[in-house]
């Protein structure tokens, strides 16, 4: 079984494991923390492979959905989640919009926080995927761009240290998740066809 970690995210693991040894001659108290700190480093950035559960739109991240209504689910994404995002469904992506703002609890007015917009043209139809920051997550990361083709469950982007994801249902589907359910990105089914 390999193990990876999400892309740009070596820098955030080796300046921990770096200074904890620099600081082991001085003070081995503060490298055991250090140390800590690199281990839950390479947690929170870790990417596991997923695979589909079923035909329909799969979640676009970890978490538990904290809002579901008949287009709409909202997923946050706590600090031991696995905050690699997902694209839902095969598509297009149409635009990638960043939007500035607050850093509070992102379980709280979520859109008030800095966030990005990214627009999909499915099969049946356009949705939306909003990565939102977190009181603590200060970078939203996309790596996709106008153009660019995706797989369903393909990576296209995280979000570090606690944040949130809203997703639209395209025409065609039906939202089938329910608030309170956990949901694993690429794995998942939150919605099936209605047509």
């Amino acid at each position: 079984m390999s193990f990876r970690l999400a892309p740009g995210s070596l820098p955030w693991v080796a300046a921990p494991f770096a200074a904890s040894v620099l600081v082991y001659p001085m003070s081995s108290a503060l490298s055991l923390i250090l140390l800590l700190v690199t281990a839950f480093m390479i947690h929170f950035h870790r990417d596991p492979e997923r695979f589909p559960e079923g035909d329909g739109m799969v979640s676009p991240a970890d978490g538990r959905i904290v809002d579901a209504d008949e287009k709409h689910i909202y997923i946050f994404m706590g600090p031991m989640d696995v905050h690699v995002n997902r694209s839902p469904l095969d598509g297009v992506v149409r635009s990638v919009e960043f939007r500035s703002g607050e850093h509070s609890p992102a379980f709280r007015h979520p859109l008030k926080n800095a966030h990005s917009i990214i627009d999909i043209e499915s099969e049946t139809g356009r949705f939306t995927l909003k990565q939102i920051s977190g009181m603590a997550a200060r970078r939203v990361v996309c790596w996709v761009s106008p153009g660019d083709r995706l797989k369903r469950g393909q990576r296209i982007g995280m979000i570090r240290f606690g944040s949130g994801v809203i997703v639209t249902a395209p025409p065609g589907y039906r939202i089938t998740a329910r608030r309170g359910e956990r949901v694993r990105a690429g794995q998942t089914v939150i919605a099936e066809r209605s047509e």
